[in-house]
């Protein structure tokens, strides 16, 4: 007896080697080859696999960095990031979420520090004044992660933060607060105690000018790094003040900084 309908042929998955992974391309929605011949920047825990003859060593080790330091000027960052050296292919992945590169020429992006997983040498990275974000400036590509698909929109938008990945070559954001959370009884308490956050139907980032800004198809953020970030409301900068190592919670400082005080902490110090 024969089924009525044959299975279907499954000729399981790619296999790939050294010479068939993709040169900087995705090998599938979800990982990134880097062909690499030289020096690469990559966010730790992000590198899977590789091929070839490659070291790591992190940001700040000794003539790696004085190599490569007029490109990587981010200091409270630093501890994050790694820098591949030599030949081979290396394969990244962020969790199962969806991995794109772009290139930019000559350009600037900011973009949110738990998202940029890899950039060229050739970029220079600079701390964002605004907290939890960081800024690429220059020719070159690099790699970054979503929670789902990203989409292009031009300003003059307003935006979810929790769905915004970045924006290039247009001015910071704003906050823009609708009148409802503003005014009215369950307004005055938020202002006052903070209590009850506000989803992106009340609170939005308002961009203006020329230039594009990158939106996730989700609310959901990726995880991101404690230092620069807050997160006493999901997405929004200066929320909070994040606990550094060592510190106590009521009384944070930067080591070698002392107490900064709000205006300090609101521009990355």
């Amino acid at each position: 007896m024969q089924p009525a309908h044959a299975p279907a042929q499954f000729d399981g998955p790619a296999v790939h080697d050294a010479y068939t992974l993709p040169v900087n391309d995705n090998v599938n929605p979800y990982a990134f080859s880097v062909e690499l011949n030289g020096s690469h920047f990559l966010q730790k825990g992000k590198m899977i696999a590789y091929y070839g003859d490659i070291t790591f060593r992190g940001v700040g080790a000794g003539l790696v960095d004085r190599a490569l330091g007029q490109h990587f000027n981010s200091p409270m960052h630093a501890a994050d990031w790694v820098v591949a050296q030599g030949r081979g292919k290396l394969l990244l992945a962020d969790r199962s979420f969806d991995l794109n590169s772009y290139d930019l020429e000559d350009g600037n992006l900011t973009v949110r520090s738990g998202n940029l997983l890899a950039f060229d040498p050739t970029l220079r990275l600079k701390q964002s004044i605004i907290p939890g974000f960081l800024t690429l400036l220059g020719t070159g590509r690099f790699v970054a992660a979503s929670n789902g698909p990203v989409h292009f929109v031009e300003p003059p938008i307003r935006v979810d933060p929790q769905a915004l990945v970045g924006w290039a070559d247009c001015p910071a954001p704003c906050h823009h607060y609708d009148h409802a959370y503003l005014h009215g009884v369950v307004g005055g308490l938020r202002r006052l105690t903070g209590i009850g956050g506000a989803s992106g139907e009340e609170h939005q980032f308002e961009f203006i000018g020329a230039g594009q800004v990158l939106l996730q198809s989700s609310e959901k953020l990726l995880a991101e790094r404690s230092v620069g970030v807050v997160g006493a409301e999901a997405g929004v900068p200066m929320g909070g003040v994040p606990t550094q190592p060592g510190h106590d919670a009521g009384n944070p400082q930067t080591p070698g900084l002392g107490n900064l005080g709000d205006l300090g902490r609101r521009f990355g110090l």
